[in-house]
């Protein structure tokens, strides 16, 4: 069975900075790409970033230059550290694997972002 917790979400002021990581278990990680989401109340779930098996990265156009996805395929954990965070930025935050033709989520953790 496949497993991803997130953690490390929490309360920041507009222009801080958080490390958010994702667990996996049940699943061969440093095989399959990392995606996270994120989702504010009332809205569609956003994709925010991926890192492929091979470490290339891609971001939305809201977060480049700002967050930087990476992973670590020891401790099968995957990580999206947020710098210079806004207002705009506050959401529950997802990871997401595909493997056997199944998609995986988390349960999210939530950001704020707030002064």
């Amino acid at each position: 069975q496949v497993h991803l917790r997130e953690s490390g979400g929490g309360l920041v002021q507009p222009g801080g900075s958080l490390r958010l990581s994702c667990a996996a278990s049940g699943v061969n990680f440093k095989l399959y790409p990392l995606h996270w989401f994120r989702q504010t109340p009332g809205n569609e779930r956003e994709w925010v970033a991926t890192i492929s098996a091979g470490s290339s990265t891609n971001y939305t156009d809201s977060v480049k230059g700002r967050f930087t996805i990476s992973r670590n395929n020891v401790w099968n954990t995957g990580y999206l550290q947020m710098n210079g965070l806004k207002p705009e930025d506050t959401a529950v935050y997802y990871c997401n694997l595909q493997a056997y033709q199944r998609t995986f989520w988390g349960r999210g953790t939530q950001v704020t972002v707030s002064s």
